[in-house]
């Protein structure tokens, strides 16, 4: 008989705010020795989209911020601040959706989502009490290969990184942790051709596997106030190939809800 398959995510406790230029490497391996769990090779890292940004100082100040007259006649029809509406607009390649309160985009990184992934959700004030939101980081498959290459440097071991953010999608009701930055693990696993139980080989399966392990992830994670941005996955058992997350973009040619 075979032993059962387990996968095991736990989230690590103190992380503690983040402020830019903090190494976010260090904060996750004491975290990890904290909770008594030093991080071992072939164990992933799930890290929250808005902790890489802050340390990144992907803030913007909206006070700053003067909305062009694309952005004003966007912000009308869709009942948002002008001033995100512009951000939004400097950080996309092309408006895809306008309906009351929802702008849905291409960024430049070559995401489909909501206002270019632009949060005012638990962001801070900046030092003089002015509003600020967090955009997304410049590259997520840069910032997860920095992070990995660091917890490396630290602890001399080999885990997989990947930065999650929670999207909405075009035909499913809810928003789902998905990756936008991968290191260390394959973005996508193309089973084409694998047999099944029967035998038959498989024709179109192809499994969003950084996809699978962020939805995980972000469910330890929580999407409110509970203060878990670091989850530890350990038990996966795929090809450690060194993907990414933009691996999982669908070509426009094949996307058949633009």
């Amino acid at each position: 008989m075979s032993a059962a398959a387990s996968l095991t995510l736990i989230a690590l406790d103190g992380i503690g705010p983040v402020a830019p230029g903090d190494d976010l490497a260090v904060r996750i391996l004491a975290a990890a020795d904290d909770t008594g769990l030093a991080l071992r090779d072939g164990d992933v890292v799930a890290v929250a989209q808005k902790i890489v940004s802050k340390s990144e100082n992907r803030y913007a100040v909206l006070d700053r911020v003067v909305p062009s007259p694309r952005a004003l006649e966007l912000a009308e029809r869709c009942g948002k601040d002008p001033r995100v509406v512009e951000l939004v607009l400097g950080e996309s390649r092309a408006v895809l959706r306008v309906a009351p309160n929802v702008l849905v985009v291409e960024d430049r990184r070559g995401l489909v989502l909501a206002n270019a992934g632009i949060d005012r959700s638990n962001v801070e004030p900046d030092a003089r009490g002015r509003e600020r939101v967090l955009l997304l980081p410049v590259d997520p498959d840069a910032s997860a290969a920095r992070l990995r290459s660091r917890i490396r440097e630290l602890a001399g071991v080999d885990v997989g990184v990947l930065i999650n953010d929670s999207l909405g999608r075009a035909w499913r009701r809810g928003t789902v942790g998905t990756a936008i930055g991968a290191s260390g693990i394959p973005g996508l696993v193309d089973l084409r051709g694998t047999p099944d139980l029967h035998g038959r080989a498989l024709q179109i399966t192809e499994v969003g596997f950084a996809d699978e392990l962020a939805s995980g992830a972000s469910a330890v994670m929580g999407q409110a106030a509970e203060g878990r941005p670091v989850v530890l996955i350990r038990g996966i058992e795929s090809p450690r190939r060194d993907g990414t997350a933009r691996e999982l973009q669908r070509p426009r040619e094949q996307d058949l809800f633009r």
